[in-house]
């Protein structure tokens, strides 16, 4: 009979895949996808709160075990006059097919009131997730964390001996995006379309998508330079830009000729995927910010409006259609023969949202983060 095992600190940390690096706290391990030195030069609050959401993070090890347990802090966030927010969730793959999806129900809880601004945060209880009634024999298992809820991790047990799972011969992708990419709606880690897409190809995903982030930032090129050299990069520019009305045309294409230079100076000849928007109509042709809905907020739902002027398209606002010309120019000018220009509409267009509407306006349903994801593992992951 094997001997059950238990795995903290720097053993747990050598399970962990898609993060770009990991901070120790007086509970456990906490997952990062932008590094501390990066964090400390730009202290944004929208970028702290999603670059701690694990998107695409997992524990990938080999094992005999029968059952499973993980010791976590989750990290809640409550908006003060909204419903509660679905608990993140934590699911187990078993040689290539989810088995089990489990909630820590309890953790610290940060209090959010969107009127003022305001946070609260009251600390918790560490929980246990547990995957039972697992197949006989050793099997690779990868349990993936969640995209849309901070976590520490504590400690990981099983009634047989836990070892890393190799990833020999597994192709790597490396993704940058907005929420879209990391993972806006999907109910479930697996539900995202890079994982989805990732899991259909068998590559090996770091997903930088940073919700309400992906603005060109100079510290997230180079922290893709540094990264170690993958098989395929792509980013996926535009939302981010438009909603947070943060930049002009003039401005635009040089920030994304910088942008990919930085890349390029760590991985010059990697395959290059530039993804253009996808189909978002309120801001299509309507430059931002975004906001919210106020009427919907006061019925307590989450609805996003376009507040810009079209009119101001002629003094250099950007749209999504206006990106989408700025982008085929970038890429035409680069010469690149490693680059390819992907047009966003080709995964997600006006007849994908028609029938599956952004719910909020401007995050995809589970429906489309399913079609996106098969759409780009057939269409651009299929070649490695």
């Amino acid at each position: 009979m094997d001997e059950p095992s238990e795995l903290r600190g720097s053993e747990l940390e050598g399970l962990l895949r898609g993060q770009v690096e990991v901070e120790r706290t007086e509970r456990g391990l906490r997952p990062h996808r932008v590094p501390a030195w990066a964090r400390t030069r730009c202290p944004d609050p929208q970028l702290l709160a999603v670059e701690v959401h694990p998107a695409g993070v997992r524990l990938a090890f080999r094992s005999a075990a029968t059952w499973v347990e993980l010791d976590v802090v989750a990290l809640k966030r409550a908006y003060v006059g909204l419903d509660h927010r679905s608990d993140g969730r934590y699911e187990l793959e078993v040689d290539g097919t989810v088995v089990a999806t489990e909630i820590v129900p309890d953790g610290d809880t940060v209090e959010i009131d969107l009127a003022t601004g305001t946070q609260d945060l009251r600390r918790g209880p560490v929980g246990t997730l547990r995957f039972t009634d697992l197949p006989a024999g050793e099997k690779e298992m990868r349990l993936w964390l969640p995209h849309n809820e901070a976590t520490e991790l504590v400690a990981l047990r099983a009634d047989a001996p836990i070892e890393r799972a190799g990833a020999e011969g597994r192709r790597t992708w490396l993704h940058h995006g907005s929420s879209l990419s990391q993972g806006s709606d999907a109910t479930r880690p697996t539900a995202t379309w890079p994982v989805l897409a990732a899991r259909k190809a068998g590559v090996e995903l770091t997903n930088l998508g940073l919700g309400g982030s992906a603005l060109l930032d100079p510290f997230v090129a180079r922290t893709m330079r540094d990264l170690p050299t993958p098989d395929l990069i792509s980013v996926k520019m535009g939302i981010n830009l438009v909603n947070a009305d943060l930049m002009r045309r003039r401005a635009f294409g040089s920030a994304v000729h910088g942008f990919l230079d930085t890349i390029r100076d760590g991985h010059p000849d990697t395959p290059l995927v530039l993804i253009t928007p996808l189909h978002c109509p309120i801001h299509e042709h309507t430059p931002g910010p975004s906001a919210f809905d106020s009427e919907a907020l006061a019925a307590g739902e989450l609805r996003m409006i376009a507040t810009g002027d079209p009119e101001q398209v002629l003094a250099g606002k950007l749209t999504l259609s206006v990106i989408r010309e700025e982008l085929a120019v970038v890429a035409a000018r680069r010469q690149d023969p490693h680059l390819r220009l992907l047009d966003g509409l080709d995964l997600y267009g006006a007849a994908d949202h028609d029938a599956h509407p952004m719910p909020d306006r401007l995050h995809l349903d589970e429906a489309g983060h399913a079609l996106v994801g098969q759409r780009f593992a057939d269409r651009v992951l299929a070649s490695l």
